[in-house]
């Protein structure tokens, strides 16, 4: 079997070799960035930060925040650090509301990009003799070009399918011998669920190993994609801003996403008060871009919440790993004063029997109280006949919502295949509090 490294030297380095690294290309993307974008001239300059000040990595404290709300105000090439000439992609998020964040790519980041991909790639056991099916949407998103770049430098037969007509995807899992799948987890679950109902079985597939990422997913959930299709379910971790996927991935440890230290130094912030805590302690994440020369990032806002772990993983990589994200900082649902994250909600309803993992959080407001109401599919249509049994599971879900939350919600248990489905990212949130007030 093949070593399960594509960049051992990089991906073994010493922590005193990863600290010195890091410091040398801080110090470099502070200088580029002061000489290339008018926007981190005048913030490096007001905040007193030059290259030259940069003593020790954690002298990154001095510098400012960079947040979403930057790249929007400077819309849409403003903080772009290299003249269009040498600009050889442009990607977009796909923003629900506002102006896209715009991020630029030189062909120096589309090969660092791609060194990332393949590194998280191999790490799950990814070899020049899988067949890939990319099953994320092609265009702005960063998610399919990233992973197909990825895949192809390390060897794969890469398949750009692209999202949508789910039953031919499924067909081409079987006629193909797709062994690698890429998709967003929820879409994964429902590649599964139609790919049973054309009659294809797991041992009519050759699929082995899951490359997910572009929404949050928990172990839950991983465990019933996997028993869905049989296959071994990895996460990785990405965002437009930074990159896009291939900032950290698992390894077939699946004990954290390994970080690509070498290109990307994070820190774990408290989100109230901005202040730097400890490794091992939960917080958002804030990430700097070591080589990125597109739309170099200082000190990026995340909003994702996880905490760092810098031992070294028994797969033999040095580079620190990122717990999975628990949720978000801005995705954190406030009801009647008690945080909820989707992803609470997502864990428990996933060890009910009788429940399917399709669910839809729906809020509303009433005098003034917010209401939270959780609508979820049932496995069996045959329990909306049995009033009795209906009633038994919607109660146990009342009572491990409560108990879990802090709150009570509202439960609601519907038909099997009754709530939409995505290919891409899955939108779970209703918010009708602002409807009739």
């Amino acid at each position: 079997m093949k070593e399960n490294f594509f960049q051992k030297d990089i991906e073994t380095m010493s922590r005193k070799q990863l600290d010195e690294l890091q410091l040398e290309r801080l110090k470099w993307i502070v200088d580029y960035s002061m000489r290339n974008v008018p926007f981190y001239a005048e913030r490096l300059t007001k905040a007193g930060v030059t290259a030259e000040k940069i003593k020790s990595l954690s002298d990154i404290q001095y510098i400012p925040f960079t947040t979403k709300d930057d790249i929007r105000d400077n819309y849409p090439y403003g903080l772009f650090g290299a003249k269009m000439k040498d600009i050889v992609r442009i990607h977009a998020s796909s923003g629900t509301t506002g102006k896209p964040t715009v991020v630029g790519y030189t062909k120096n980041d589309i090969n660092n990009w791609s060194d990332c991909v393949a590194r998280l790639s191999a790490a799950v056991g990814v070899t020049d003799e899988d067949v890939a099916q990319i099953s994320f949407g092609y265009g702005l998103f960063t998610g399919a070009l990233g992973l197909h770049y990825g895949l192809e430098k390390l060897g794969c037969a890469v398949i750009p399918v692209s999202s949508g007509n789910t039953e031919k995807q499924a067909m081409l899992l079987k006629d193909f011998g797709t062994t690698v799948l890429i998709s967003t987890p929820s879409y994964a679950m429902y590649m599964s669920e139609v790919a049973h109902d054309m009659g294809i079985t797991n041992d009519e597939l050759k699929l082995r190993i899951g490359l997910f990422g572009s929404e949050g997913c928990t172990m839950e959930l991983r465990d019933k994609i996997e028993k869905g299709f049989g296959l071994f379910s990895t996460d990785n971790y990405g965002m437009s801003e930074l990159m896009g996927p291939g900032v950290s991935g698992e390894c077939v440890e699946r004990n954290g996403l390994h970080f690509a230290e070498d290109h990307f130094l994070p820190e774990i912030i408290n989100s109230n008060t901005g202040e730097k805590l400890a490794a091992g302690e939960e917080g958002e994440l804030v990430v700097t871009t070591l080589t990125k020369e597109g739309i170099p990032m200082l000190r990026y806002r995340t909003k994702d919440i996880t905490k760092l772990n810098y031992d070294t993983c028994k797969c033999g990589r040095t580079h620190c790993r990122m717990e999975k994200v628990g949720g978000r900082a801005d995705d954190m649902l406030k009801i009647r004063g008690v945080n909820v994250f989707p992803s609470q909600i997502e864990s428990v309803l996933a060890q009910i029997e009788g429940i399917s993992p399709h669910y839809e959080l729906v809020l509303t407001r009433k005098n003034y109280t917010d209401y939270l109401e959780v609508r979820i599919e049932l496995v069996d249509t045959n329990l909306l006949e049995n009033y009795g049994q209906l009633e038994e599971l919607r109660n146990l879900a009342v009572a491990k919502l409560k108990t879990v939350l802090g709150i009570s919600a509202k439960v609601t248990l519907v038909a099997p295949r009754s709530l939409k489905r995505y290919e891409g990212k899955a939108r779970r949130i209703v918010d009708r509090r602002n409807e009739g007030q």
